[in-house]
């Protein structure tokens, strides 16, 4: 049996391969066919490939005695009639089941041809799966609370007083909530790899979005641990001064003499964070689990100094310890209310001629970070138990507690010292603790190192994401297997962390953090206000409080903190991501994550869509969607899936490339036995579109015959007004050549096609020598206007005009006149017409008399040539047809294609004759055009497809390069404005 259904299939398939097209092969002479043959267009990538584990799980049921004998026998039975259900197999239902349980063991790279594992047997469990308190809370809170509120906060609030602080800590506090809101919902949208909030964005505002901002995000936390780490290093020079190298000694403030001030120096700062940044990186070698481990014991002394400062709040006295201290004071509220904006030196202690100046929007950028830190749930998603509940939760728990002890502190720091104290002691904090200040420095380091430790160990594995999503190949040198460490991505993290901590100045630091964190917390909300306006059906995230004003508010306060921060860094910043998108659309590779613009393009596709309705298109919005035949007049090489030069036609067409084109092919055959055929097909036109740069979509139509197929497509092809309105096809010119006698009824089957149907026609005769766009052509376009056609074939002149190979091109338009007399007044009309079109052209009247009262006299030798060659076949077809009739007994009945046929042989030598003048004509005033466009004839009614085919190809005959134009039934330009 198995042999036999294996020979079956065979057959199939070579019954499959061996149908196609009719006609014979064309012979391939021009270059450009050539370079096409060459260009590898077959399938991308293949089919995913689906890996089925069902050993282990099938052993296990049969030692438990749960799979018998039996039903192995009617295995095969149970198994068609799960096919009659829809579907293939049990192991498809199995797959089913498990499929939640494996998404998350997917690859990182969006692409295909990945093999996908299904495990039949029991789920794998990781030993590590934290929750809401340990998974997002602490780490959260533990990179919020950090040295800006040990060491600055009591100096911004020195600064900018207790009104505008208390401003401070609400404005940027409910920016981070707003974005906490947006992530909770895109984080409960779904299931989360690696990466964090690039993850996020990436997937929800594109693969160039998500880059450009997860690298501005990779900076900013590369530059966060420098932050941390000159934290670190500050604190401990503030507590043990004598460990400074380079130390300064300020004993005035204002002109006023104070006690001694030791300030850490600038290349001292520089020398220990160099070699506390060293030893960090070694630590962060020694891997991961160790620092998950060691993490959430570093947030315990942060606890106990926090609740130390509240102690010594509360039990300062005036004077004591130190003077400056008022202990909890209306009267020092009242005076630290308003703000009291200074210059400073840039150690921060007040000087009227210091280099730094300050405002409220300088104290923005300077605080921000200290309500950073809401990502480091989200970046722990492969590690939670339950993400879809515990990042919401933890993240805005986090957010919300935080801000309230900000708020709380405030207060608490106005009313506990003078101005002067609150901007001269940089560690206020410390100087008040309760029981000493030992604990606060102890705190400040421990947790800063803490921060520092989460930053170079987040940052790299960020950067290994984005560089596994082989987006951009730039970074494949940061690519890292499953459970490995991202070795040198930390060597890279750590080397900006140097670099950073070089500047030696962390109130010049934070501003550049504050820049690349509110781009990241911007994109969040852009992604959420995305998603949620758009409310596709896979839109369906768990956390229901959200609301896309909510996330467009976020991004808004985003940019404005930006703005008020420092208009050039939000210049540089935006500069920056918008040289990483534009890099990463010029060398990254394409990658599908169904992201919101897409959902958006086609919201707004179908709105436009809806928007132009089903009437008619103004001429003056008119714009040309040519259909493109790719192939209907005999085959081109086995992998070249359209003429080449057709693409270059139909770019032609458009005017500085906007318009859609349709590229259309149909396969020979029954839709059955093809379907696959033509998914390959439709995957090598569209290969073929990109590869020559022209803005269309492929549709590759499976029918029995092409007549058929070609009334499908003329039918149904496109929606609403987006329709295809000109149908542009080569023309036949191989039909006598290779002796293609079902050509004939088949091309004037098409042209009648579309006469029904109101569509506009273009046969290009000389295809293979249409230019290219580096190909310049001179001399003139040529129109030969003898039926009116809407203006179609002005309007396709000028499109011409707008290519630079046709713009030192002229245009003439020729006029038949039927009679010497109306030779001037059709001239004068014509330009007038062309004059009110904006169209610059020369007119050129000919007579052109009856046919009788006309001899050779003005025909060319080639033409009557021709002539007399159609003349002849004509004759010879004429008497076969007669003779065939009677030997049939049809008497005078005619056949030919199958249907009845009445010939008039006077008006068929009316017919040649005219053509004949027309094509005399043409060499004669035409010989050196660029291009020829002359108006299509109809095909006469009950005339043999042959007889039209002759009087196409004694018309085309010696001419070139040829456009053979039809308008349909309506204007396609106007005189109006």
């Amino acid at each position: 049996m198995e042999n036999g259904d294996s020979r079956r299939s065979t057959d199939r398939n070579l019954q499959r391969n061996s149908s196609g097209s009719k006609y014979g092969p064309v012979v391939a002479q021009d270059r450009a066919v050539l370079e096409m043959a060459s260009l590898d267009t077959a399938p991308s990538t293949p089919s995913k490939k689906m890996k089925v584990n069902v050993a282990r799980s099938l052993s296990a049921r049969m030692r438990d005695g749960s799979v018998s004998n039996h039903a192995y026998g009617h295995g095969s039975r149970r198994e068609s009639k799960l096919e009659l259900f829809g579907f293939d197999s049990l192991v498809n239902i199995l797959g089913l089941k498990n499929m939640t349980s494996e998404q998350g063991q997917g690859p990182l790279s969006p692409k295909d041809g990945n093999d996908v594992s299904i495990n039949l047997g029991q789920p794998q469990t990781n030993d590590l799966k934290l929750g809401i308190m340990m998974g997002v809370f602490v780490p959260c809170l533990q990179n919020i609370l950090g040295i800006i509120y040990y060491i600055r906060f009591t100096w911004i609030v020195g600064m900018g007083g207790i009104s505008e602080s208390v401003m401070l800590v609400s404005f940027c506090g409910l920016c981070t909530f707003l974005t906490a809101i947006s992530l909770s919902a895109i984080a409960t949208n779904g299931a989360m790899k690696g990466g964090g909030p690039y993850y996020l964005i990436g997937r929800a505002l594109g693969p160039e979005v998500g880059v450009s901002i997860g690298l501005c995000f990779f900076l900013g936390t590369a530059v966060a641990g420098a932050m941390y780490v000159l934290g670190a290093v500050e604190t401990f020079l503030g507590a043990m001064p004598s460990a400074g190298i380079f130390s300064e000694t300020i004993t005035k403030v204002n002109g006023t003499t104070v006690d001694p001030i030791i300030a850490p120096s600038i290349h001292d700062l520089q020398i220990y964070g160099i070699l506390v940044t060293i030893v960090l990186c070694f630590i962060v070698f020694g891997g991961v689990k160790m620092i998950n481990r060691v993490a959430p014991a570093f947030l315990i002394p942060v606890l106990l100094s926090i609740f130390c400062i509240f102690v010594g709040v509360f039990s300062a006295r005036k004077d004591y310890p130190k003077p400056g201290i008022t202990g909890l004071s209306f009267r020092t509220f009242g005076e630290n209310w308003s703000a009291d904006y200074q210059n400073t030196n840039n150690a921060g202690i007040p000087e009227p001629d210091g280099d730094v100046s300050w405002s409220y929007s300088a104290l923005v950028g300077l605080f921000f970070p200290a309500v950073t830190g809401i990502m480091a749930g989200s970046n722990r998603s492969a590690m939670l138990k339950d993400t879809q509940r515990s990042i919401p939760i933890g993240t805005l728990a986090a957010t919300l507690a935080t801000t309230g002890l900000y708020l709380i502190s405030v207060l608490c720091f106005g009313a506990l010292a003078t101005r002067e104290k609150l901007l001269t002691d940089r560690y206020l904090t410390a100087t008040i603790a309760w029981p000493s200040p030992a604990i606060i420095y102890i705190g400040i380091i421990l947790s800063t190192l803490g921060a520092a430790l989460q930053s170079l160990t987040g940052a790299p594995r960020l950067l290994a994401a984005i560089a596994n999503d082989d987006i951009l190949p730039v970074l494949n040198y940061f690519k890292v297997a499953d459970g490995c460490e991202p070795y040198i991505a930390t060597l890279f993290t750590a080397l900006i962390c140097i670099c950073c901590v070089l500047i030696g100045n962390l109130d010049l630091i934070t501003p550049a953090i504050t820049m690349f964190f509110l781009l990241c917390y911007g994109g969040v909300n852009l992604s959420c206000f995305l998603l949620d306006l758009l409310d596709a059906p896979s839109w369906r995230p768990r956390w229901k409080f959200h609301h896309w004003s909510l996330s467009l508010l976020g991004a808004f306060l985003c940019m404005v903190i930006m703005l008020l921060i420092s208009l050039p860094c939000t210049i540089v910043s935006l500069a920056l991501a918008s040289l990483i998108y534009y890099y990463v659309c010029l060398k990254g590779k394409a990658g599908d994550w169904g992201d919101g613009f897409k959902s958006a393009y086609f919201q707004l596709a179908l709105r436009s869509l809806r928007s132009l309705g089903a009437d008619q298109v103004h001429p003056k919005n008119w714009y040309p969607i040519p259909l493109i035949f790719c192939r209907p007049w005999g085959k081109l090489p086995e992998n070249v899936p359209c003429h080449p030069k057709l693409a270059d036609f139909a770019n032609c067409m458009k005017k500085k490339g906007r318009g859609m084109s349709i590229f259309v092919s149909i396969l020979d055959g029954e839709y059955h036995d093809r379907a696959e055929d033509a998914k390959i097909a439709t995957k090598q036109l569209g290969t073929y579109i990109e590869y020559k740069r022209c803005e269309g979509v492929a549709e590759i139509v499976v029918a029995p015959s092409m007549s058929a197929g070609f009334q499908g497509i003329v039918q149904t092809m496109g929606l609403g007004n987006l329709k295809p309105n000109i149908v542009v096809m080569r023309y036949p010119e191989i039909w006598r050549r290779e002796n293609l006698t079902e050509i004939p009824a088949t091309f004037v089957g098409i042209i009648n096609d579309c006469i029904v149907a109101n569509k506009a026609v273009v046969i290009i005769k000389g295809l293979d020598e249409w230019p290219n766009e580096y190909q310049r052509q001179y001399g003139t376009i040529d129109l030969y206007w003898i039926v009116r056609d809407g203006g179609l074939m002005l309007l396709l002149s000028q499109l011409l005009l707008t290519k630079e190979s046709f713009e030192s091109c002229k245009i003439q338009v020729v006029c038949i006149a039927e009679e010497d007399d109306d030779a001037e007044g059709l001239k004068a009309d014509v330009k007038k017409f062309l004059y009110d079109l904006r169209m610059q052209a020369e007119v050129i009247v000919i007579s052109m008399k009856s046919w009788e009262a006309q001899n050779d006299g003005g025909a060319q030798d080639e033409s009557l040539e021709a002539f007399t060659a159609v003349q002849r076949r004509i004759t010879t077809y004429l008497t076969e047809m007669k003779e065939e009739a009677k030997r049939e007994g049809r008497g005078n009945q005619l056949m030919a294609d199958g249907k009845p046929v009445f010939i008039n042989e006077h008006q068929v030598e009316k017919f040649l004759y005219t053509t004949l003048k027309l094509n005399s004509t043409i060499l004669t005033y035409s010989r050196m055009a660029a291009v020829v466009l002359v108006s299509l004839p109809p095909p006469p009614a009950q005339h043999p497809g042959y007889l039209y085919m002759e009087y196409m190809d004694l018309l085309v005959e010696n001419v070139p390069r040829l456009l053979m134009v039809r308008g349909y039934r309506r204007d396609v330009v106007t005189l109006f404005t």
